[in-house]
């Protein structure tokens, strides 16, 4: 059985997650909160960050959400999510490197760092307009999220695939931390909405991180 070394706010472990639950694959969580640097975590991975996918039987060991997510989707038939032709699985890649480094370096990870890593483990308030600019550039790259569903059914094109399942992840931490005006974004919502009522999303909503209480429509699939 598969062990995934995580903390429930992380996007990169939810990223896997999702792509996991889509293509069936089980796991067991494992609580790992890697500002606290435990010893046994950094023999797993020295460079301290999450996810990281241990199976004890096999001796294997996985770093980075994306090697993982081309680990599973070359190993598991069922759900593919990077497919079609060369030119569809390079715009699903594309798109997916956007969210884990654009959207996440601008909106996710200021957030992150405002919102949870100064409350739980500087114990200082928030910066108010590093939080002013990550909802600025929020509202800039759902402009362009609404741009691509406008033109697709899906992120990357006519069906769902890892840049979708990296945007929501990446989206699903934003809004629960309160980051997200959806104002003026129904295209996105419309398909937010369609993605949280998936089963493979209904486990992250019930998920909170302590001492950090998401706004009331967080969980709701309809908001």
């Amino acid at each position: 059985m598969w062990q995934l070394f995580q903390f429930p706010l992380c996007p990169f472990s939810r990223k896997i997650r999702l792509l996991l639950g889509e293509k069936g694959v089980g796991y067991d969580l494992v609580r790992e909160s890697p500002w606290d640097a435990r010893d046994e975590f950094l023999d797993l991975n020295p460079a301290g960050t999450t996810p990281v996918m241990v199976d004890v039987e096999k001796g294997v060991t996985l770093i980075d959400s994306q090697a993982i997510c081309e680990y599973f989707e070359e190993t598991v038939e069922k759900f593919p999510l990077i497919s079609g032709t060369a030119a569809g699985r390079a715009e699903v890649r594309r798109l997916t490197a956007f969210f884990d480094q654009n959207f996440y370096g601008d909106v996710v990870g200021p957030l992150l760092h405002e919102r949870m890593k100064k409350r739980l483990i500087e114990r200082a308030p928030p910066d108010a307009r590093v939080l002013r600019e990550a909802m600025k550039r929020a509202n800039v790259h759902m402009d362009y999220m609404d741009y691509l569903l406008d033109h697709r059914s899906w992120m990357a094109g006519g069906t769902m695939s890892l840049a979708d399942i990296a945007a929501a992840a990446h989206l699903s931490v934003a809004d629960y931390l309160g980051g997200i005006d959806w104002a003026g974004h129904e295209t996105v919502k419309r398909w937010y909405a369609g993605f949280k009522s998936r089963p493979s999303f209904r486990p992250l909503l019930s998920e909170r991180m302590e001492v950090i209480t998401p706004p009331p429509h967080y969980e709701k699939p309809d908001f």
